[in-house]
This record gives structure tokens, sequence and C-alpha cells, in this order.
């Protein structure tokens, strides 16, 4: 009788921000061309009868300046459309 171990490995789950993440970084560099993302926050996600917004928070380096930059993406609940994209730079 031959006996066998399986090896279970777990993936870490997708969060459901990771999509919104991904185009708020996107379209900050291209907003911001000069600039490099040095991190990363996911604030959270205002759910409304019909859209939400996921907003997050990346903080970037020019050769001269550092800043924050608050992004919303606002987006259809049903189609996952983008609606509005809001950008807040704040200093320091």
């Amino acid at each position: 009788m031959e006996h066998t171990i399986d090896h279970v490995y777990s993936q870490k789950e997708v969060p459901s921000y990771a999509k919104w993440g991904r185009i708020a970084m996107e379209k900050t560099k291209e907003r911001f061309p000069n600039a490099e993302i040095v991190d990363y926050l996911h604030i959270g996600r205002e759910k409304g009868v019909n859209t939400s917004t996921e907003t997050f928070k990346l903080w970037l380096e020019e050769p001269k300046k550092e800043f924050g930059v608050f992004v919303d993406i606002t987006f259809n609940n049903l189609t996952e459309e983008i609606i509005r994209i809001k950008f807040r730079e704040v200093s320091s």
C-alpha cells in the first residue's frame, strides 16, 4: 500500500480593492509622470446605492519634492464602470 502526502498551499485572497488600487497607481503615474510612487495605502470604500468610491493614499517622490496624493475612484456598483477619478494633493 502506497502512502502519499498531499500538500495544500493556501493562496492569499486578493482584496476586493486590488483592481482599483492598480488603476489608482496607473492614473497617478499618468498625472505625475516625474514622480515615483513610494508608498500605497487603501483608505477604504464608501458604498452607495448605485455607486461606490474607493479611496487610496499614495506617497510620491520627485527630485525636489515629496508629497501625498489621495485618489478617489467612483464607479458604478453593477457595471464597475469608472464614473470619476479625483486627485487631492497633500504635503507631508
